[in-house]
């Protein structure tokens, strides 16, 4: 029986008087259900500094487009940052090119489900990074903050499109 991250499991077996090879499991098992049970609620809300970083790292010159995933606590909040960052969107050259309704989940966590989903296109990197420096967008992202629960940020790099997956 495979029991995951060992060290994990020895530092949470210490805390009990029983021997660490059974407990490994034990707690081990509880990590994974309390992990499968929060996956959500981590609050994924802003991007961490090594986020960036590695953002800011990538090609500023090309187009990307931006899947957005974002699971709402406030939706009149999320509707405020909306209407108040659409004309800087829209200033810096993006749009929103693709917005559709969650339905379910196929392949993944069945937990996970999202309020919002969109992709925002921009004519490059340096356009978004032009729009989360606006002082419009930084006041204005502060609905988004109080609205999100959780969300899913994610660069992609456009390429030619064809009839196969992938």
């Amino acid at each position: 029986m495979q029991t995951g991250n060992f060290p994990l499991a020895m530092r949470l077996c210490r805390k009990t008087d029983e021997t660490p090879c059974s407990q490994a499991r034990i707690h081990l098992t509880d990590w994974r259900k309390i992990r499968k049970a929060t996956a959500m609620t981590t609050p994924y809300i802003d991007p961490t500094r090594e986020q960036f970083g590695a953002f800011a790292k990538l090609p500023q010159d090309t187009p990307i487009s931006m899947l957005n995933l974002v699971k709402l606590r406030d939706a009149a909040a999320y509707r405020r940052y909306s209407k108040e960052t659409a004309p800087i969107l829209a200033r810096v050259g993006g749009h929103v090119e693709w917005s559709g309704q969650f339905e379910a989940v196929l392949i993944g966590p069945d937990q996970e489900s999202w309020d919002v989903v969109f992709i925002a296109r921009y004519p490059n990197a340096a356009a978004f990074i032009e729009m989360i420096r606006d002082p419009d967008y930084q006041r204005a992202v502060t609905h988004r903050q109080h609205a999100v629960e959780t969300s899913r940020l994610i660069r992609l790099a456009p390429r030619e499109a064809g009839n196969g997956f992938g």
